[in-house]
């Protein structure tokens, strides 16, 4: 790249430094239009409020939401759907009528019907199927509300991560996270309001750019935050600097980025400013936030969880201390769900990565339950997809990427506790009633947050885009 300041006859000048060259001051007349155009609408932050915390278009029941994304696509027929007809016909070819038409990622032709050889029974007064791998959710059966036909349209990890995320199957739009602090910000004034927190072997499919602002200021972006040491690089003082002299420095810098804000009205500058306090603060705030120290045994030991170690336990511990200060949208990726047969299978692999989480959920429900901050905080638990009713043959046997129906759970202020919505057919190929489209989830999630999803917008290159694009319903049924 050149890194020459253009000339005014350069070749290789850019549109940003003609426009705010020329004499008739048309780069100032542009930018005024387009953040004019962004922040029409009465709905829309302006760029000086930010992260300031503000209502939403009407009352909503939640002020925070924890997002438990299990990265890969847990098999709901392992975990959730016993389905005896599948075990009945099990190796057996399944129906035409319920595969003709139906795109899979890796099945071949002659895929047959795999009955889960997992143990079920239902719990809780709701009557909820759960299987031997998830003794802890036994616990929360009548504590969350349970969606058993969530479909989706992608069936590849990073687009389908994506989707789940972003609404949209490509990088570039603005993530969940990044839509609900942008239209509530935050209430935390000395940690970001949307942080990422990641375990397993490794991160995500798709990485930050399932975390991603897009096209809003990048003040909305995910911040992720480290699961050992400081949980942000360089945020500690260098060698010989006080916190006085930082902050002496970070004044100093503030207001000279005020007074380049007042020339060009940039909301990257903005970006910088808030971006250059909140770390400040983060400098005092981080540590104390990550001190499990601070927590009792018996806590400690309900989330299964040890204050030093990095693990799925650990990030929801930090999830509830948080919320519990604010922040208003976290987010936590656990990887290698990603079960189709040979190193990641049914067997070993499975009860490996349960284990990972189950106590963790649970615990994180009722933590919150006994603390009074369910009352305003909403959990979210699912993947981005779901697994085939075929079996997947490889070194052992495993299943597929399955986008028609798959089972996720929600737990929280304004939705029915222990409610059991939609159904599949006896194979579990798709929905036989309440289905829930990923669009319906968004708008629902946005609902409860006091936002509706039709006028959460932002106008970029001359369209006003939202979370759920052109789609979306409320799932009224789930809905306390």
């Amino acid at each position: 790249m050149n890194n020459r300041v253009p000339g005014p006859l350069d070749s290789t000048i850019r549109r940003r430094h003609f426009l705010r060259q020329t004499s008739m001051g048309l780069g100032s007349i542009a930018l005024a239009e387009m953040l004019a155009s962004n922040s029409a609408s009465a709905d829309a932050p302006s760029v000086e409020r930010t992260m300031a915390p503000r209502g939403g278009h009407f009352l909503g029941k939640v002020k925070n939401v924890i997002f438990l994304f299990m990265a890969g696509g847990p098999s709901q027929l392992e975990l959730f759907e016993p389905k005896p007809m599948l075990r009945k016909y099990h190796n057996a070819a399944p129906p035409e009528s319920m595969t003709k038409g139906r795109r899979f990622a890796f099945l071949k032709p002659d895929a047959k019907l795999l009955g889960s050889k997992r143990k079920f029974a239902r719990y809780g007064e709701c009557g909820m199927d759960l299987s031997e791998l998830l003794p802890h959710h036994q616990k929360i059966a009548d504590d969350v509300c349970w969606l058993r036909a969530v479909s989706t349209d992608v069936f590849n990890h990073g687009p389908a991560k994506l989707f789940m995320n972003c609404g949209f199957q490509a990088p570039g739009r603005p993530s969940l996270g990044s839509w609900i602090t942008y239209g509530l910000g935050s209430e935390s004034e000395d940690l970001p309001g949307f942080v990422v927190l990641q375990s397993g072997p490794r991160g995500p499919r798709g990485g930050s750019t399932l975390w991603s602002s897009g096209f809003l200021p990048t003040s909305f972006q995910g911040v992720p935050f480290r699961g050992k040491g400081s949980p942000i690089l360089n945020l500690q003082n260098p060698t010989g600097i006080d916190r006085e002299q930082q902050g002496d420095f970070v004044r100093t810098v503030s207001a000279l980025n005020q007074a380049r804000f007042g020339e060009v009205a940039d909301p990257e500058i903005m970006t910088r400013i808030l971006a250059g306090e909140t770390a400040f603060a983060m400098q005092m705030s981080a540590p104390e936030l990550t001190r499990l120290e601070d927590e009792t045994e018996a806590t400690l030991r309900s989330f299964g969880a040890l204050p030093d170690e990095p693990s799925f336990a650990r990030n929801c511990l930090l999830a509830r201390r948080m919320v519990e200060r604010g922040v208003r949208f976290v987010q936590l990726y656990h990887t290698d769900w990603d079960h189709h047969g040979g190193d990641t299978n049914l067997e070993g692999s499975l009860e490996k990565i349960c284990r990972e989480v189950d106590r963790a959920s649970a615990a994180l429900v009722l933590d919150l339950k006994q603390r009074g901050l369910l009352e305003n905080t909403l959990v979210i638990w699912g993947g981005e997809f779901g697994r085939t009713p075929m079996g997947e043959v490889r070194a052992t046997i495993g299943r597929d990427h399955h986008i028609d129906a798959f089972t996720m759970w929600m737990a929280g202020a304004g939705l029915k506790p222990g409610y059991l919505h939609g159904a599949t057919d006896e194979f579990g190929f798709g929905p036989t009633e309440g289905r829930v489209h990923v669009h319906d989830l968004h708008a629902t999630l946005l609902h409860l947050l006091g936002l509706d999803h039709q006028r959460l917008t932002y106008r970029f290159q001359g369209r006003d885009f939202r979370l759920t694009d052109v789609h979306g319903h409320l799932v009224n049924e789930i809905l306390a």
